[in-house]
C-alpha cells in the first residue's frame, strides 16, 4: 500500500489519464525513468534457453 497526499494523487490521476495510463502504470513509468536517469536500474539476469 502506498500513502499519497490527496492533492498529489489527483494530479497523478490527471497526468496518467493524459498519457492513457493507469495510476499504477504512471507510477511505474516515473520510477523506471528516475532509476534510468540516476543509473540505478537493476541488472537484468541473463535468459537461459533450454
Amino acid at each position: 500500500m502506498l500513502r499519497v497526499n490527496p492533492e498529489i494523487y489527483e494530479a497523478l490521476e490527471k497526468w496518467a489519464a493524459d498519457e492513457f495510463r493507469s495510476v499504477n502504470g504512471q507510477l511505474e513509468w516515473i520510477i523506471d525513468s528516475k532509476l534510468k536517469e540516476h543509473q540505478r536500474t537493476p541488472k537484468q539476469k541473463p535468459v537461459v534457453e533450454k
